[in-house]
């Protein structure tokens, strides 16, 4: 039995080897698409809510948090159906590669976001910048699985973080357009990167 055990971790270990140097063609265009749709509409809804004037801290945060999470479910959701569509038997193994990369980002941006919220919300108005700057590192941590393109997406959410934070000082931080624009052309951008980005057709 011993050399059972060792003979099936030493197959586990060389198909996570595989599914880490693999692209990850699971994202789905449609889901990242959605999201983005989902950012201009949490604008919208901010906007129309809330007027153009600078809203209360948690005011914010129901609007985008929830956006945020159900963007994340459409993503992880679709990504999971097509997972095992496109990766066939070494689904599991993609997806675990695919959240090493993204979850770490995701989880710093939201204990970012409770410590600030709870011990300096005073300070709050750097979230929007410190989101988009985590979601940049993400992109970029996620690169060697997707499109080369994506690279640029990354760039595009970074230089986006750094500009809310420079407009935040002057106190347009929680702008509904602070977030709505960076993260609805970034998933759009990132969606057109997933549907054509690809070396080949399989990602169809």
């Amino acid at each position: 039995m011993t050399e059972l055990h060792r003979a099936l971790s030493e197959i586990r270990s060389i198909r996570g080897q595989l599914a880490r140097g693999m692209e990850f063609r699971a994202y789905g265009p449609t889901a990242v698409a959605l999201s983005g749709l989902l950012a201009f509409l949490a604008a919208l809804t901010q906007r129309r809510l809330l007027g153009t004037s600078v809203p209360g801290l948690s005011s914010y945060l129901a609007i985008w948090v929830p956006t945020a999470v159900a963007s994340l479910i459409l993503i992880v959701v679709e990504a999971q159906l097509r997972a095992r569509r496109v990766h066939a038997g070494l689904a599991p193994q993609m997806m675990r590669a695919a959240l090493e990369q993204f979850l770490p980002p995701l989880s710093a941006g939201l204990l970012l976001t409770i410590v600030l919220a709870l011990t300096a919300p005073g300070s709050c108005w750097v979230l929007p910048g410190l989101w988009q700057i985590v979601f940049s590192l993400g992109v970029f941590a996620s690169c060697r699985l997707l499109p080369p393109p994506i690279f640029a997406v990354g760039i595009w959410y970074l230089a986006c973080g750094l500009a809310c934070l420079v407009i935040g000082a002057h106190g347009g931080a929680f702008s509904a357009w602070a977030m709505g624009l960076p993260f609805g052309v970034g998933q759009l951008l990132v969606a057109l990167c997933l549907r054509f980005g690809y070396r080949d057709d399989e990602s169809l």
